[in-house]
């Protein structure tokens, strides 16, 4: 039986504040999204019938600044989901020094069986109903799972549609010509590799040496692996959703891409087929699961043998997998640390649409830079200052910040 995310979540912040020594208010505070919105809105299908979808929009906290994440489309999206992940943006966005607190959003559909024109329409819908909710100041949405920059268009359109006048800065991860940012497509895969090159410094693995398997070849996947190939280091195994290949000599990422574009997956690769369970079971250096939720658990967390974990995904270890690695001794550069480099681009995004002036994609890769350094550095020392697992260290890390600012507003 799979982890309930929000309890999951709540666990990892109540640990945190426990470890920090904090008042029990703070938790208290932290522990339950500010406001969360379920709306219901009817579309006319292209086969004339009228279908009511639901959707979700959760806002936990706003104590740094307004709320920032991503939208869902997806048959299995719930409102424990939507909470849980806006909780993880909260922290995210705390851990990194963004002045964002934490957002997400979903609609219950099913996008491989809607025409464009039905996901034109249940997007539109579904901006209208949560419109009184979001906005430049208040809440800025993003892609998130099956929504992509065309939704994002969808949106700043209705949105600006229901204000009078156009407002680019309502959500992030527009298409360029509509204000989105350069660096925004590999601004995920970047953050990651940063933190694992950081990751390898402090375990004296030098990148030459590094050996690197990657769960998951979307877009933050496929973008690590050249990242990481580009820098030395050697892809020894890759998988994608119809199982995994390894080869001990090195696998080339845009050869293995071109192959999944012909033919459907990168099993056709030139290495061994194994299944994705087998992947995260080999030797290697660096494991990136860049996929699923759950995938390392109390069931496969002592087979792991990567020196190092990041986590690419959201959420891709459970509780009792994250005890065993620690216990282990493997460094886990938690979710929250290892996946902010797409929330920190969305928020030069925004800071971009708010100014109206663009930078180059070299400044907004040089501003990553320093950020993500900075982060890994903070969470770094409080993991060794403390003696924490790298997760309880970031969330500790975020969690004194956020605290901070509730001290200071009067909480």
């Amino acid at each position: 039986m799979k982890d309930n995310v929000f309890q999951t979540a709540q666990q990892q912040i109540k640990s945190a504040c426990e470890k920090l020594g904090v008042e029990p208010k703070f938790y208290e505070v932290l522990k339950q999204p500010k406001r969360v919105m379920e709306v219901s809105f009817p579309v006319k299908m292209d086969d004339g019938s009228v279908q009511v979808f639901t959707g979700y929009r959760s806002q936990h906290d706003d104590t740094l600044g307004p709320a920032k994440g991503g939208i869902r489309f997806h048959p299995d999206v719930t409102m424990d989901e939507v909470k849980a992940l806006s909780m993880w943006m909260t922290m995210k966005c705390a851990v990194v020094g963004l002045p964002f607190g934490g957002g997400k959003g979903g609609v219950k559909c099913n996008p491989k069986e809607l025409s464009m024109r039905e996901l034109e329409e249940i997007t539109r819908g579904f901006t209208r109903a949560i419109a009184p909710i979001i906005g430049n100041e208040k809440d800025i949405p993003a892609p998130d799972v099956y929504t992509n920059q065309q939704v994002m268009a969808w949106m700043v359109d209705e949105f600006s549609r229901v204000k009078g006048y156009t407002d680019y800065g309502v959500v992030t991860g527009k298409p360029l010509t509509l204000g989105g940012s350069k660096g925004r497509n590999e601004a995920t895969a970047r953050g990651c590799f940063i933190t694992i090159r950081e990751a390898l410094k402090k375990l004296a693995i030098p990148m030459s040496e590094a050996k690197i398997v990657i769960q998951g070849f979307g877009n933050a996947g496929y973008y690590l692996a050249e990242l990481m190939y580009n820098a030395g280091a050697k892809i020894i195994g890759v998988s994608d959703s119809k199982g995994g290949i390894y080869n001990k000599d090195g696998l080339d990422p845009v050869a293995l891409l071109g192959i999944k574009k012909e033919k459907g997956s990168v099993i056709y690769g030139n290495g061994q087929q194994l299944t994705n369970e087998e992947l995260l079971e080999l030797e290697c250096d660096v494991l990136i699961p860049a996929a699923l939720e759950n995938v390392i658990t109390e069931i496969n967390g002592g087979n792991i043998k990567g020196k190092i974990v990041a986590e690419a995904a959201n959420g891709p270890t459970t509780i009792k997998g994250d005890e065993i690695l620690h216990q282990r001794k493997i460094l886990v550069i938690p979710d929250i640390l290892a996946s902010a480099g797409g929330v920190t681009v969305s928020y030069f995004e925004w800071v971009q649409n708010n100014m109206n002036y663009y930078w180059d994609e070299e400044e907004v890769n040089s501003k990553l830079e320093k950020i993500m350094v900075d982060a890994f550095e903070k969470v770094y020392f409080m993991h060794l200052n403390k003696g924490v697992s790298m997760r309880d260290a970031a969330y500790m890390v975020a969690l004194e910040r956020i605290i901070e600012g509730l001290k200071y507003r009067g909480i």
